[in-house]
């Protein structure tokens, strides 16, 4: 199993030097990759470009961008130039996002995601690979074929449900989760993307498992905190079904929490469960949880 760590956007000075301030320290602590979320402040994608183009050796991927706000041929180009000055070391993450953030915030119409994200990965995937791309859904149309540098980039797509999940196996390099715990990496996120991709004749796929990672002698005030710090996942209905399948009250019970042989034990439940790339986001007792991740990822 690799390790990645989650990235936090700075909030003050000079974001982008603050990012890849970040970036090279996850390099030189010995990480396989970084990840940053694209909510409503930086771009992660261009934040990616910008801050990591002089950091070399580490895979920068996004955890996860909407695919609503962007035409796939357009996210296809701007993640094909991200890939192009990251030297190829670019991972785009994708996501539904949620009906309260597409329909509220956006506009968009939140009816029949799974078909959404089919039609949108029939263009997104062959355009990231600079092929021909003529497609005429229900939802998306397109007809043409980018001339942009960085091809082959890796997609990975936020699957949780088993339609998803299958989509993902079928089509793209694998999933990226967030509140999911190992019970259910084992049970259902595995074998479910796994089975699909074996079927479409296709290489083992990638899943990047990011959870809240803290190390403490408090495991229960861990827990309240946890629970605290990310309230609103246990109330989104993609992540309260996640939560659900682990028999998880609340985010806190997934959290990876406890002294470091603990935390270990966890981090190998979830390498056991199928998860090939974990990564951390520490969010208290940060200078001793990263001490101990560090440690895992440089084996």
């Amino acid at each position: 199993m690799r390790y990645g760590y989650f990235l936090s956007e700075p909030k003050d000075g000079d974001p982008i030097g603050g990012l890849r301030d970040q970036i090279s320290q996850a390099a030189d602590d010995g990480f396989a990759s970084a990840w940053l979320s694209n909510i409503f402040g930086l771009d992660a994608i261009t934040a990616l470009a910008a801050a990591g183009n002089q950091v070399p050796g580490i895979e920068l991927g996004t955890a996860v961008v909407p695919t609503y706000p962007r035409h796939p041929a357009v996210l296809a180009q701007q993640a094909m130039t991200a890939n192009a000055a990251l030297g190829g070391r670019f991972a785009l993450g994708i996501g539904l996002s949620h009906k309260i953030v597409i329909e509220n915030m956006y506009g968009y119409d939140f009816d029949r995601p799974g078909r959404h994200m089919k039609e949108y990965l029939s263009v997104l995937i062959p355009a990231t690979r600079g092929e021909h791309v003529k497609y005429d859904g229900e939802t998306l149309k397109a007809d043409l074929k980018l001339s942009t540098p960085g091809a082959g980039l890796p997609v990975l797509v936020a699957a949780l449900g088993p339609r998803m999940l299958k989509l993902a196996g079928t089509v793209a390099d694998g999933t990226v989760l967030w509140m999911t715990g190992p019970k259910t990496v084992a049970e259902h996120i595995a074998p479910t993307i796994r089975a699909a991709a074996a079927e479409a004749g296709r290489e083992p796929p990638r899943v990047v498992c990011a959870l809240p990672v803290c190390v403490t002698d408090d495991p229960a005030g861990a827990v309240a905190r946890a629970n605290e710090i990310f309230s609103v996942y246990g109330q989104l209905p993609s992540y309260r079904a996640m939560l659900d399948r682990e028999g998880a009250a609340g985010p806190g019970d997934v959290a990876i929490v406890g002294d470091e042989d603990t935390v270990l034990a966890k981090l190998g439940e979830l390498a056991d469960a199928g998860v090939t790339d974990f990564v951390g986001s520490p969010y208290a007792n940060r200078e001793r949880t990263r001490s101990l991740l560090v440690g895992a990822a440089k084996g």
